[in-house]
């Protein structure tokens, strides 16, 4: 999403696409065979509401506090929080519109996901994957328009003067409605480097089978972290449209983007802008460009695969419930953070209202278990307390167990909390769902289990 002019087009490589045709709407599709879900959000919130703030970060203004004007980039909006630049539609969609008001400023909206720390685990792969309908507008309406879905490397949070050499990897852009996808990876140093900034190293192609205005269409990005060289890689609906290796990056800026803890994922429509501006020839948007017109995100999901990464569950994919789960080993979570716990390990913290862990594939056997026991901990302030829950087959389900919990003297001052459950046989995806009065984080985890 930072500055840049046209790409040249890349090579089409077909390989076997790892979501959902790009036709009617759909819900989240389950991870791919051999992948596994370390996050995802499909926007099922009820029409008009925003997105969870659990999930996203939400971007407003015209620059990071601190951070260079107008993103970086030239774009010419502000972006807000109003539901009318960003909603989910009650239909499993985000909806993010530019707007121009009647004298002729430009509003929209931005979201970051509130984790940073996507990367592939050793020797393994990670994907980055959304379904989305870039905004329906095409021509001389369409002048200006810059959806993208994206990421950029987790210490640019804080800093916003070390781009590019922390890394930007834009999965999915698209300017002034052409039937384009761009992919680009940023990196090294600007001017110039080894991604030939501020352009960056990309390739574009149009989208496969429909528009890519108006029509879903499914963009990934991939890091092979089990090939050498290392590989990124980029699709839209299975095709596999560029290639970047560490060998072409080289060090010591492939070390300097890969090394950190993960990446974050965005998403935006802009208004105006280097990239719009230079594909266009002359300056966007322009009197002719339409207003609100706006891109629908279906989900956006985080996959890995192979590599030493999360502990994966034993026993050939199945977890035996009456084993202790340690809490780190979640399939996929809201905004949490891992962290060294002072019984050794790591627990998982910075929990508090609406977060969850999701444990996929427990095996609680023929006979239900009595109860479940978690090893937790908790500095809340004063009368700061929440409910650790226990659900199967969806966050959405009924709870079949809790117990409520307070102060235990410290972060890391722990304590086995013990919590009845309702009867439960075979295998399911368990849930811990935390629910608090306040806004404030209340409780950590190391481990639980079920007891018989």
């Amino acid at each position: 999403m930072k500055i840049r002019l046209a790409l040249a087009a890349g090579a089409a490589v077909l390989v076997a696409p790892l979501a959902l045709a790009a036709t009617a709407d759909a819900s989240l599709p389950p991870p791919p065979s051999g992948w596994t879900q370390v996050w995802a959000d499909d926007f099922t919130g009820s029409a008009g509401t925003l997105p969870s703030s659990a999930n996203w970060i939400f971007d407003t203004g015209t620059s990071y506090p601190g951070g260079p004007a107008n993103w970086g980039t030239g774009e010419i909006q502000t972006y807000t929080t109003s539901t009318s630049n960003i909603s989910q539609d009650g239909s499993g969609n985000l909806r993010i519109t530019p707007i121009r008001s009647s004298s002729g400023q430009w509003t929209s909206a931005r979201i970051e996901t509130q984790r940073s720390d996507f990367k592939p685990p050793s020797g393994g792969v990670l994907r980055l994957e959304g379904r989305i309908q870039m905004p329906n507008v095409t021509g001389a309406a369409a002048s200006g328009y810059w959806p993208a879905f994206w990421a950029l490397g987790a210490p640019y949070r804080g800093n916003y003067q070390n781009w590019p050499g922390i890394g930007e990897l834009d999965i999915m852009e698209n300017v002034n409605g052409i039937n384009q996808v761009w992919g680009t990876l940023h990196c090294g140093v600007n001017p110039g480097g080894p991604c030939n900034e501020t352009n960056g190293l990309g390739a574009t192609r149009a989208c496969p089978g429909s528009s890519c205005q108006g029509n879903f269409h499914t963009y990934a990005f991939e890091w092979d972290r089990s090939t050498s060289p290392e590989q990124l890689r980029w699709y839209v609906d299975g095709t596999q449209f560029f290639t970047v290796t560490s060998s072409q990056v080289g060090e010591p800026y492939w070390t300097n983007m890969t090394s950190h803890n993960g990446y974050f994922m965005l998403l935006n429509v802009a208004i105006g802008g280097a990239f719009p501006n230079g594909v266009a020839g002359s300056a966007t948007p322009t009197s002719a460009t339409v207003s609100g017109v706006p891109m629908l995100v279906d989900y956006v999901a985080a996959y890995t695969r192979g590599g030493g990464g999360t502990t994966p569950p034993p026993s050939g994919g199945t977890r035996d419930a009456y084993s202790t789960i340690e809490a780190e080993s979640y399939d996929a979570a809201s905004s949490v953070i891992k962290e060294t716990a002072s019984e050794g390990g790591q627990n998982v913290g910075a929990i508090g209202n609406g977060d969850w862990l999701q444990f996929n594939n427990v095996n609680f056997g023929s006979s239900a278990p009595r109860d479940f026991l978690a090893r937790v901990s908790s500095g809340a302030g004063s009368g700061v307390s929440g409910l650790v829950e226990v659900r199967v087959d969806s966050r959405s389900n009924a709870p079949i167990g809790s117990f409520a919990l307070g102060n235990t003297g410290g972060w890391q001052s722990w304590r086995s909390v013990p919590g009845n459950v309702s009867g439960v046989t075979g295998t399911h995806t368990v849930y811990l769902t935390f629910t608090s009065g306040q806004s404030a984080d209340f409780v950590n985890v190391n481990w639980f289990q079920f007891r018989r």
